[in-house]
């Protein structure tokens, strides 16, 4: 091998801009690796690592045929995520979109495509506690974005097997320095939160360079053995934690005070309910304050066996979770202070 030559196939993210995308391309970057990320509008933390950037969007699948030629492997992270908005939205970005991204694999002769899902996909609003990649999909819809997001797993595990090796992942509540979703929407909300339910349930929750290292795991463990193909794996950081202990130690890194007020778990629903019939009813595109989702999240426990990633991936999370809170902390320092 030339000694400047890239050390793998090039590598294709689609969200490479994203929480999660970033967090993949920077890893591969450290290994040497030619990375090209497919977003709907340039980012400079690409540029900085040298990675290639294409603007497309996923629904448009002759320009996702362009970009994925010469590409090996395909991490496809791009998705419309959230709990509240119109259901026709998910349904093209998530499910249209992950079949063209499908489909430009198979025509631009893709070999390999790891895919992030969710394990929202087997959350019905009950408590889950070290559930496997056994447990069936969740026959209750809660939301626009769960329904999508089983469509879209489908679709990929139908494209297993025909020339096109896949894995799917679902790492479930990534966090961590960078975050863009989970770690703000908790420090925006810190003076309404309540927490809902007695505060005793368990959930999973995966810091970002594990979850971007389990991606990377999955596309090498698909070159070296096709058998994996068609499988899905659930991602953590292997020990569940209570949940509002980890929202208000989310907090304590930004320097904020711990959740003071308490609501029934039915109460949330209740109230869930009737905030999205008001905004249905006036036609409000924001968010309600609380969702019927929203509300079964977070008073149930929802956390899973992560055997079958160690096994077959040689998955192990090296950031602990008392490691990322301080790197968490040290980087909304920097962030919030005045030379930032």
């Amino acid at each position: 091998m030339p000694k400047n030559a890239p050390a793998g196939p090039v590598a294709l993210i689609t969200g490479g801009g994203g929480f999660l995308g970033s967090a993949i391309a920077a890893q591969l970057v450290a290994r040497g690796r030619r990375v090209i990320s497919l977003s709907r509008r340039r980012h400079a933390g690409l540029d900085e690592l040298g990675v290639a950037q294409i603007s497309a969007d996923v629904c448009d699948l002759p320009a996702l045929e362009n970009a994925f030629r010469g590409v090996g492997v395909v991490y496809h992270t791009a998705a419309k995520a959230g709990v509240w908005g119109d259901a026709e939205d998910y349904r093209r970005i998530n499910v249209d979109g992950t079949r063209n991204v499908l489909a430009a694999c198979r025509r631009s002769g893709v070999a390999q495509l790891v895919y992030t899902s969710s394990p929202s996909v087997v959350f019905d609003g009950r408590d889950i506690c070290g559930a496997d990649e056994s447990i069936g999909y969740a026959r209750r819809r809660l939301s626009a974005y769960q329904a999508s997001k089983i469509a879209a797993e489908r679709a990929v595990f139908a494209a297993a097997g025909r020339g096109l090796a896949v894995a799917v992942l679902r790492p479930h509540l990534i966090w961590g320095p960078g975050d863009n979703h989970l770690v703000p929407r908790i420090i925006a909300r810190a003076r309404r939160l309540v927490q809902v339910g007695d505060g005793r349930n368990l959930v999973d929750t995966t810091y970002i360079e594990n979850a971007a290292a389990a991606h990377v795991l999955a596309a090498d463990r698909l070159a070296a053995d096709p058998a994996v193909s068609g499988r899905v794996y659930f991602i953590s950081q292997g020990a569940p934690v209570r949940l509002w202990e980890m929202i208000n130690r989310i907090l304590a890194a930004a320097g904020l005070a711990p959740v003071g007020r308490r609501m029934s778990a039915r109460s949330a629903w209740l109230l869930g309910f009737l905030l999205e019939a008001v905004y249905r009813a006036l036609h409000l595109s924001a968010e309600p304050p609380m969702t019927r989702f929203v509300a079964h999240e977070l008073a149930t426990s929802h956390w899973f066996d992560i055997s079958a990633a160690r096994r077959d991936l040689g998955y192990v999370p090296r950031v602990s979770t008392e490691e990322g809170l301080q790197r968490l902390a040290a980087w909304l320092r920097e962030k919030d202070s005045p030379a930032a």
